[in-house]
């Protein structure tokens, strides 16, 4: 017995949003495979990320944290996590030597997050894969179809991702 019109759920399946999530997904973890490949990210952090250790969550530091550093409050705001969530990932990327947490010179009370040396140079692996990332998405959907998916996705995002 076929289910009437009105009760076909497929759409659960293929609506809008889940692709997004899926495609999302999909690409973080293409960044991270590419990052366990680069010579230029430090042997540790290149294997932790090749054992799957290294997940899209750590991402999120990447993504958001500022050159000159940002409170764990900001930080979390800005990637759209709990404060507490945020904070157990600063914990384990400064195990790794990824971020540091010092005195913020315009409040004693608070602690920037920034990334240590070794950050910096996740922070450029990260760009390349993303680079690469990217390209390999123009490549599979074509030229045309990348930039229209871009321009779709910065207009729904409400330019949030608009390069400065």
């Amino acid at each position: 017995m076929t289910a009437p019109p009105s009760l076909d759920d497929r759409w659960r399946q293929t609506h809008l949003g889940r692709l997004l999530g899926h495609a999302m997904r999909r690409f973080d973890a293409r960044v991270l495979q590419l990052m366990a490949r680069d010579v230029q990210v430090p042997l540790a952090l290149s294997n932790l990320a090749a054992r799957d250790q290294v997940s899209a969550a750590h991402i999120h530091i990447t993504r958001h944290l500022s050159l000159q550093g940002d409170r764990l409050t900001d930080l979390a705001e800005r990637a759209g996590m709990t404060k507490q969530s945020m904070a157990a990932l600063v914990e384990q990327c400064a195990a790794w030597g990824l971020v540091t947490r010092e005195p913020d010179p315009r409040d004693a009370r608070a602690r920037l997050v920034r990334f240590t040396p070794t950050g910096l140079a996740w922070l450029q692996a990260f760009r390349a894969a993303v680079a690469q990332a990217e390209g390999e998405f123009r490549a599979e959907v074509g030229q045309d179809v990348a930039t229209v998916v871009a321009l779709g996705l910065e207009a729904y995002a409400g330019g949030e991702g608009t390069a400065a």
